[in-house]
């Protein structure tokens, strides 16, 4: 066998080796269990080790034949490796990859956020290196380059609260006991607001904090509900 073959086989081993590597990395990493800020951050960091490590695998790999070895010799040596770099890094491509890190880092969203883009609402299901995947309320997905997440406006109703807020408005009769309806409907919602009065009607808006894992229509609903109750009862 040829010297030349014998290069090619140490460097198929290399990247093979590489790829095992890269997978045990991945599959170490990936059996903690942890809070969604940290899950975020874990995943995007896996994937970014994983393709380093493939990539260092099959650079040095190639480095083995010297052929090839002479030839990134004199790239790696002269300034135009320089420009190289810089060229790529101005592509969006790249500037995705680099986006996907700082999300990673900053967490203006992470994995099971209730998030709006474009005036799209969804919850974040996966954070990918160049892309994010958002699963809206019809089941589609609305998949985002991260560069674009990382400069525009994101709405995101789950970073700072484990809840979200149901609000209902209902008319009850306005006049004199007015006070004594609200009082009686105050038991079911935080927050009380009469938003308007019209002839003989009042419209009241009614809000609730309810878990975020909890449906807002199912929410509203059960809160009418009781406040059709404590209305009858106070009449």
């Amino acid at each position: 066998m040829s010297s030349f073959w014998q290069h090619v086989l140490i460097a198929a081993a290399m990247i093979a080796a590489a790829s095992v590597l890269a997978k045990l990395v991945d599959r170490r990493i990936s059996r903690h269990h942890l809070a969604p800020g940290s899950v975020t951050r874990y995943r995007v960091l896996r994937r970014a080790i994983f393709a380093v490590i493939v990539f260092v695998g099959v650079m040095s790999a190639l480095l083995v034949i010297p052929q090839v070895r002479a030839i990134a010799g004199g790239v790696l040596a002269s300034s135009a490796v320089i420009g190289l770099v810089i060229g790529f890094a101005s592509q969006r491509t790249i500037g995705n990859v680099v986006a996907g890190l700082l999300i990673a880092i900053s967490q203006p969203l992470r994995l099971g956020d209730e998030v709006e883009v474009e005036g799209l609402e969804g919850v974040v299901e996966e954070i990918g290196l160049t892309y994010t995947w958002i699963r809206t309320r019809d089941n589609d997905r609305l998949v985002v380059p991260n560069e674009k997440l990382a400069s525009d406006t994101i709405r995101n109703s789950t970073i700072r609260s484990a809840e979200r807020l149901a609000e209902v408005t209902i008319q009850v009769p306005a006049g004199s006991g007015l006070r004594k309806l609200l009082d009686a409907l105050r038991a079911e919602g935080e927050e009380m607001v009469v938003s308007d009065l019209t002839g003989d009607k009042a419209t009241v808006v009614v809000r609730k904090w309810i878990p975020r894992s909890a449906v807002a229509e199912h929410a509203a609903s059960d809160l009418r509900i009781a406040l059709n109750d404590r209305l009858a009862a106070a009449r």
